[in-house]
């Protein structure tokens, strides 16, 4: 954690001094002492996966298939593309997209609580972040599996961007 005291007397408030939304204060605050390790499922598989790798699943017809779809920012410029539904084996859940960052610049993780699915215009609307913070999303060691750590961290990542992402939002609000 990277942080100063706001103001020059004991008790204040701290600040984040380098990337906010990745220091782990304040809105993009996570639990430090978290288990690095993935959940796992009754019978010890890891219990968050790509979608990809499992038999029998697939998205329910009458609901938008995210993957193709682009990706967009809060500042409407396109960060991506989705490539896997990531799903939670214990309880049939999406929990998170696969998103291919424009011109190769790697694969991050999307929460479903900060995505938005939209079949017109087609696409997945992100009011987090802009679309040049997807580049700093924290990614997963392992490809095929998320810790509950990594978890925390990319959750806190996108959280942090409601304040962080635009210079406006990081003003008092009266």
């Amino acid at each position: 954690m990277s942080t100063r005291p706001h103001a020059p007397h004991p008790g204040a408030a701290l600040e984040p001094t380098g990337n906010p939304m990745k220091d782990g204060v304040g809105a993009a605050a996570y639990a430090t002492d978290r288990a690095d390790r993935p959940d796992l499922t009754h019978d010890g598989r890891p219990r968050i996966v790509p979608m990809a790798g499992l038999e029998g699943w697939s998205v329910e017809r009458r609901d938008p298939d995210p993957r193709g779809m682009p990706v967009f920012g809060c500042d409407r410029k396109k960060a991506g593309t989705v490539t896997d539904i990531w799903v939670d084996r214990a309880e049939p859940a999406v929990r998170y997209l696969a998103v291919e960052l424009a011109e190769g610049r790697g694969t991050v993780l999307l929460p479903m609580g900060f995505a938005r699915v939209r079949r017109r215009p087609a696409g997945v609307f992100v009011k987090a972040i802009r679309a040049e913070h997807f580049a700093d999303v924290p990614v997963p060691k392992a490809p095929d599996q998320i810790t509950l750590l990594e978890e925390d961290m990319i959750v806190a990542y996108y959280a942090g961007g409601y304040r962080y992402a635009e210079p406006a939002r990081n003003e008092p609000f009266f």
